[in-house]
């Protein structure tokens, strides 16, 4: 039969057992709650980037931010603690960095640029026995990506309309092309020619009226009518044939006339 001493020594070994796992325990449990948010998720060039810590206990000592995979002095940014007045201290990686810490355990880095890349990891202490640690990983973009464009499905009407259509535009615009090519052609042929061709001579109005009206001469000389003895014809006669018929009807013998007169 064991002696009371060695039971409350193997209590003791059992209680201090126990202990230890739930406090290697605890730790586990803690980091697998805690994680970090990034806003936005895709930060560019000069923009502001927040780091959203989530699952963080109400109460805690302190946290820590790191720059890298390793969470050492050399990496840290700053460190803070909630009960100072000036609850913010640089560390050895801030350098030129603007970071600002709150008293959630974020943090807002003002203008990313794409050096400030890399794995960021917060260490947060809620006593000396129990710490939870969470990281992300950020790439900083140099600009903008646009995003790619999705073309929407042409129906096969709307397809050959276009088609068409842009025959139909090309069409006119080479008639418009020939139509002015020809035109400015037939201009220069007709320019060509009325320098080429000598002028005509404009037509004589009396010429014109002397071949209409044409003057025969007469064949007789013309007798004023009774009278008047002192208007004469001074047209000069064509030499007559020598017809003595012709002769008698235009000379007429009075004698015939005078043997007609009656006898008293």
């Amino acid at each position: 039969m064991a002696s009371p001493e060695g039971a409350r020594r193997h209590f003791s070994k059992g209680l201090l057992l126990s202990a230890s796992i739930l406090a290697l325990w605890v730790p586990q449990g803690s980091r697998a709650a805690l994680r970090i948010q990034k806003i936005p998720e895709h930060p560019q060039k000069n923009q502001d980037l927040l780091l959203s810590v989530r699952g963080i206990p109400d109460t805690f000592q302190d946290f820590n931010w790191y720059l890298g995979e390793e969470a050492y002095g050399g990496t840290m940014l700053f460190t803070y603690i909630p009960e100072l007045q000036r609850p913010q201290r640089d560390g050895s990686a801030m350098g030129q960095r603007d970071i600002v810490g709150f008293p959630n355990g974020s943090m807002l880095l003002h203008r990313a640029q794409p050096t400030d890349s890399g794995t960021y990891q917060v260490a947060v202490t809620i006593n000396p026995a129990w710490t939870m640690r969470a990281k992300t990983k950020v790439q900083v973009e140099e600009k903008h990506k646009e995003p790619p464009i999705t073309h929407l499905p042409v129906s096969a009407g709307i397809m050959v309309a276009i088609i068409l259509g842009s025959l139909a535009a090309g069409a006119l615009f080479i008639g418009i092309i020939a139509h002015l090519l020809l035109t400015r052609s037939w201009r220069g042929q007709s320019h060509r020619t009325t320098t080429t061709e000598k002028p005509e001579a404009h037509p004589n109005h009396s010429a014109g009226d002397e071949n209409s009206y044409e003057v025969m001469p007469s064949p007789t000389l013309l007798v004023s009518p009774l009278g008047d003895p002192g208007s004469a014809n001074t047209a000069m006669p064509l030499p007559l044939p020598e017809n003595h018929h012709y002769q008698d009807l235009l000379n007429p013998d009075p004698a015939p006339y005078c043997q007609l007169v009656p006898r008293p």
